[in-house]
């Protein structure tokens, strides 16, 4: 619940309390669970080297009680992180793993994150037809499944393959379902990360005192929950907007702010905010 509501601080103590009681207790599998949900809360919040050593470890310790459910979600977990610092061709590859080793376990709500999150970097490396097809098969899984927040996900990530293949009104529907049901949820990260996407295709539009609007309602709430991606990917789009109003100041301002960022949590944002400074 925490997790969830964005209360990211208490949720790292409370997994930090239950890994200490499950090692004094010598419970492998919960130490296990609790490094892998530890890796996830800390790949929200941008600590990327911390969370890929949590999964690694959950991953060994899920290998040698031959728990091929928890195997299955820590790789699409590891996988998240991979994507997010860049190393696509191992990110797709713990993706696919993991819907490989989920098969036959009767769970359906991992393999639909799986195929979402396979999606998202199909969508990275260009591979639009199959980032949609993965995409729409998790949603109507989680529409099956009745999982509002994994739909709330799926339309997110959806809605930037549509922007990128040039279907404006429906990347603006899928977003805006997105937001929606987010905010229903309590889901204030996943808020963030719409109002990001909104606040893109608002770019892409020339809608650009919109698009700033956007971006700076996910900074607000980025900041809140103190998730630095999302703090950095809404610096980066009010830069944006500023140096497409002729603001180069204002633009530059917002920029490196962005860039301080993304060098710190490392990943290639930093790289494409170095080139759009280049520009100023």
């Amino acid at each position: 619940l925490q997790r969830e509501t964005g209360d990211y601080p208490a949720a790292a103590a409370s997994l930090a309390r239950a890994l200490a009681l499950y090692r004094d207790i010598g419970d492998r599998t919960g130490q296990a669970d609790a490094l892998n949900e530890l890796g996830f809360l800390r790949t929200l919040t941008g600590g990327y080297p911390a969370a890929a050593a949590s999964h690694q470890q959950a991953l060994a310790l899920f290998g040698d009680l031959g728990n091929r459910h928890g195997q299955a979600c820590t790789l699409n977990h590891l996988g998240l992180v991979q994507h997010l610092t860049g190393d696509y061709p191992a990110a797709a590859a713990s993706h696919q793993q993991a819907l490989a080793m989920y098969a036959g376990l009767g769970d359906l709500r991992g393999p639909a994150y799986a195929l979402n999150d396979l999606g998202v970097v199909q969508e990275e490396t260009g591979d639009y037809p199959a980032a949609a097809a993965s995409q729409q098969q998790a949603l109507a899984l989680f529409r099956d499944l009745g999982h509002r927040l994994g739909q709330a996900h799926a339309l997110n990530d959806l809605g930037l393959v549509q922007q990128q293949t040039g279907d404006y009104p429906a990347a603006a529907a899928s977003h805006q379902q997105a937001l929606a049901m987010f905010a229903d949820l309590g889901h204030r990260l996943g808020q963030a990360e719409a109002l990001n996407r909104l606040g893109e295709l608002s770019l892409r539009t020339s809608a650009t005192g919109q698009a700033r609007g956007q971006h700076t309602r996910a900074l607000a709430i980025a900041r809140d929950i103190s998730a630095a991606p999302e703090q950095a990917r809404a610096l980066e789009g009010i830069g944006n907007s500023h140096l497409r109003e002729g603001n180069p100041s204002q633009a530059a301002a917002h920029l490196q702010q962005a860039l301080a960022i993304y060098q710190r949590i490392g990943g290639p944002g930093a790289n494409r905010v170095q080139e759009t400074l280049h520009s100023v």
